[in-house]
């Protein structure tokens, strides 16, 4: 029997680990959801973006004092007053309207561990020497984003969307040093 034993071990073959050619830790089916949801993943991003803002204020005030005497006797008789009024009255209004309406594609930098995505896009346009260049960032629940991979950026978490521009027509926006400079003396 021992010799029979010996025998079976010497013919083993080796068992080869057995390897896939599938990661089985990023594979998705052919039919499966095509939304973001890993790292590198790039989903799209409507921006519909409106501000608006307005803020009055009114002030009047105003005070009055009046002080009057008189006096009689019977060989003089006289009257004295005195009157001090002051009044003031203010008003002031601002307002401020913004609006940026444009699609932009983001990628996701990181998966937290509710599942939720910070993700972070840029996109620079350049039409006539002005370079245009929108940026976004924040945090988006894999529930917001739409069966097309994309979704509303009101459906972004602590969004910060940035539109700023330089060229010619943004340096033509800009006060002179001397403007500044009057304005800070409140000359202007």
């Amino acid at each position: 029997m021992a010799a029979l034993t010996g025998l079976l071990a010497g013919l083993a073959v080796p068992v080869c680990a057995q390897e896939s050619l599938i990661s089985t830790g990023s594979y998705r089916g052919i039919a499966a959801d095509r939304r973001a949801y890993r790292v590198g993943d790039i989903l799209t991003v409507n921006v519909l973006e409106a501000a608006r803002a307005r803020s009055s204020a009114n002030t009047d005030a105003g005070s009055d004092l009046r002080i009057s005497a008189s006096a009689s006797t019977p060989g003089y008789q006289g009257a004295a007053s005195a009157g001090l009024g002051a009044s003031s009255a203010g008003g002031a209004e601002t307002s401020r309207a913004g609006e940026l309406r444009t699609q932009l594609s983001v990628r996701v930098l990181e998966v937290l561990a509710d599942g939720t995505l910070a993700v972070e896009g840029a996109q620079s346009l350049i039409i006539n020497g002005e370079d245009q260049r929108i940026t976004l960032s924040g945090l988006v629940r894999p529930e917001d984003i739409r069966a097309d991979n994309s979704l509303w950026s009101h459906r972004i978490a602590n969004a910060r969307v940035e539109f700023s521009g330089s060229g010619v027509v943004s340096e033509s926006q800009r006060t002179s040093i001397v403007y500044r400079v009057l304005k800070w003396m409140r000359l202007l």
